[in-house]
């Protein structure tokens, strides 16, 4: 029901009216409870860092609400309640529950990422905190209509530019605009983005603060300790203490323990000795992938959206790459075919059409959450279990 209902919904609207989700929210605001939300705004990073902080606040002890977004395989991997995806029937009670607040107007004019943020918030009502991950903006976010007690701000690089701006600065500028009273400025790698942050924090009277500066020595020998066990690329591992300095911030005491779980499934996921999966799928994340296999060649089975600059993603993952396999994906937004073969041709990768996997050839399925989604489906030996 609720799955048929949401396909007919667009993903988001490419003229948007700014005020049209907000004046649906206004109308149920009395609906949803005021709760400690945190704010999750940036490029990359949002997942990994929500769910760092989630699991270890549930495991604390809290009652703990993550919402992010896409999914893999299926939508419920959205809606995160205390250690686990919902339940269907979950899902299905809150569907009915928002269609009876909603007139068939309001419901009408919503869009997937709007309907279903309404949709976790209703199921998060009784939580004590909820980690809420903005889709790809900022501001007019649906994720910013609700109050925060503090924004999270990961690493902000170019992407989604036809929504968010051409350069650094316009892109970090909607993005941090969402911030309301308190920001940890997470790592960042163009220095533009401090820069904005703190003179935002002065002509707005906001409290903004760095990692470091809410991370002490105790705190960088746990993280080390942390890293070491779950085996983390730095790229993670630096979201690992963008949490942490969340727990410092709020003064929740934590161990090394609260923090056993993997990072967020499909981020540096090792799925067999001989398939790494990723759902990076910009510039930046590429930049991450390759630091973190630290040079070792692989077969990159590839595919991506018309709108990323696929060029640039396939020069900074050359380093790496023994050759290129282009995995087919039913989207209708996905590039055509001969378009990355010319780019591929033009950086002298070679390349052919992905069919099968080689046990005795190392992989990284690579380009976004679908290409990950129909290798999983289509191709990954279901025998093979798949962690949530």
């Amino acid at each position: 029901m609720l799955q048929t209902f949401l396909s007919n919904k667009p993903l988001f609207y490419a003229e948007i009216d700014y005020e049209r989700f907000p004046r649906v929210y206004k109308k149920i605001e009395s609906n949803f409870k005021s709760l400690k939300n945190i704010h999750i705004v940036g490029t990359n990073g949002k997942g990994t860092t929500g769910r760092f902080l989630a699991s270890a606040l549930h495991h604390i002890g809290f009652s703990v609400g993550h919402y992010t977004s896409p999914h893999i395989l299926k939508f419920s991997e959205r809606v995160w309640l205390n250690g686990a995806s919902v339940e269907d029937d979950v899902l299905s009670n809150a569907h009915k529950k928002l269609q009876s607040l909603l007139s068939n107007e309001d419901s009408d004019s919503l869009s997937y990422f709007e309907y279903t943020t309404l949709l976790a918030m209703l199921i998060f009502n009784e939580c004590d905190f909820v980690v809420l991950e903005a889709g790809l903006g900022g501001e007019r976010d649906a994720t910013a209509v609700f109050d925060k007690c503090l924004t999270l701000v990961t690493p902000i690089s170019f992407d989604h530019e036809a929504f968010l701006g051409s350069s650094i600065e316009e892109i970090a500028t909607t993005k941090l605009n969402a911030i309301q009273n308190s920001a940890i400025i997470g790592y960042q790698n163009h220095k533009e983005v401090y820069e904005i942050a703190q003179n935002m924090g002065v002509a707005k009277s906001l409290n903004i603060y760095s990692v470091d500066e809410l991370l002490n020595d105790d705190d960088f020998k746990k993280i080390e300790t942390i890293t070491k066990e779950l085996s983390l690329a730095k790229y993670l591992s630096q979201n690992l203490s963008l949490a942490i300095s969340v727990l410092n911030f709020l003064g929740i005491k934590y161990e090394t323990d609260d923090f056993k779980n993997p990072p967020l499934f499909g981020r540096v996921t090792k799925l067999t000795e001989n398939i790494i999966i990723d759902v990076g799928h910009n510039a930046l994340a590429a930049s991450a992938i390759v630091e973190a296999l630290d040079g070792e060649k692989r077969i990159v089975v590839y595919n991506s959206y018309r709108d990323k600059n696929y060029t640039e993603i396939l020069k900074i993952l050359k380093p790496i790459i023994s050759r290129v396999e282009i995995i087919e994906v039913d989207d209708s937004r996905i590039a055509e075919v001969k378009l990355i073969q010319n780019a591929l041709d033009d950086l002298e990768i070679k390349h052919g059409v992905f069919m099968e996997i080689n046990k005795e050839q190392k992989y990284l399925v690579f380009g976004s959450f679908s290409v990950v989604e129909t290798f999983l489906k289509k191709y990954f030996n279901k025998e093979n279990s798949v962690a949530e």
